[in-house]
């Protein structure tokens, strides 16, 4: 069973800050963060996640780890990090709800590292703190069906938000403690997970460099709600990581100049090879009037960046083939 929570006026205002911030995002009609961007805050994800639990490489030697070039550094420091590269790339393609796929992501982060790597743990384990023991996670046998129980908790919770939902499972899995080693990195991998399936927004944002920052109160949470009982305490703890880590993504984004080229540019990243039509056009973009859309219509015609068909309603939009090429390539070189 998921251990109890309340919904406090701080969970619930923080909740609500993070969906005004995405808004915020959303708002400025900004492109995909460019790949120097995501490249950047995947590296602080990892190096923060890598650091929490005592990886001595910095920045600067994880981002030459990720150039696939020459580092100096311990052999099981620079494995933890190519491990985690492998496995933050598969982001896109994994369930939140599937446990399977929680083992194969265990297993692919600490490949090299634990024995029993992509295996639930078989025998019992505690947490220390100093030389006192903090927490003694539930019994082996009984890791399975907690973890069963957790994501059956994701499946069918309906009304709770997924922010609340992350933060919860976050806890949950350090709580449960199902693996011999990796459980701190693996819940905030999770977390993670969770959030990109909310809004992709998250795929970019560095929760765990803030987390690292705040690295004690971030025990102190754990720890508080293990003596409590309730997670509440991690639950406002963690939210507040996120709406930090999101303003700082914010920014770092510019929002696109409002030029007829750049709204066309955005409308091929949403619309890619797929017809259109006007209203889909001015449904992207709500502030602009009829006559502003049309003219941006009729300039990718002139321009060839548009094809079009049919007539007055039945006038349908689509990018070109070539356009669509240019787009990617200059995405690629990026």
């Amino acid at each position: 069973m998921v251990q109890p929570f309340t919904l406090t006026s701080n969970i619930l205002a923080q909740v609500a800050k993070i969906s005004l911030l995405l808004g915020k995002y959303e708002g400025l009609h900004a492109q995909a963060p460019q790949p120097k961007l995501r490249r950047t805050n995947r590296i602080k994800t990892i190096q923060g996640s890598l650091a929490i639990e005592g990886n001595s490489l910095d920045l600067e030697q994880v981002t030459t780890v990720f150039e696939n070039k020459r580092v100096l550094g311990p052999k099981k420091d620079i494995l933890e990090v190519k491990n985690a590269i492998r496995l933050y790339e598969l982001l896109p393609k994994l369930n939140p709800t599937s446990s399977k796929d929680l083992l194969k992501s265990h297993g692919i982060l600490m490949q090299g590292l634990a024995f029993n790597a992509g295996k639930f743990r078989s025998g019992s384990v505690g947490i220390f703190k100093g030389s006192k023991v903090s927490h003694i996670a539930p019994p082996a046998s009984r890791v399975p069906g907690l973890m069963e129980d957790l994501f059956l908790f994701l499946k069918k919770e309906k009304e709770l938000s997924p922010l609340v939902q992350a933060c919860i499972f976050h806890y949950e899995l350090e709580f449960i403690h199902p693996f011999t080693d990796g459980n701190g990195r693996m819940g905030r991998f999770w977390q993670q997970l969770i959030l990109t399936r909310h809004h992709a927004t998250f795929e970019y944002i560095s929760v765990e460099s803030v987390i690292r920052e705040r690295q004690q109160l971030y025990y102190e949470a754990l720890e508080k709600s293990d003596k409590t009982g309730n997670s509440t305490l991690f639950i406002e703890f963690m939210l507040n990581c996120l709406r930090s880590s999101l303003e700082e993504f914010l920014d770092q984004v510019k929002p696109v100049p409002e030029t007829p080229e750049s709204r066309l540019s955005l409308a091929q990243e949403k619309f890619q090879n797929k017809e259109f039509t006007r209203k889909d056009y001015l449904y992207f973009f709500k502030s602009l009037s009829t006559a502003t859309a049309s003219r941006d219509l009729a300039l990718g015609v002139s321009k060839l960046v548009l094809q079009k068909s049919g007539a007055r309603a039945l006038t349908r939009y689509r990018f070109s083939i070539f356009s669509i090429l240019r787009m990617r390539r200059k995405i690629t070189d990026s």
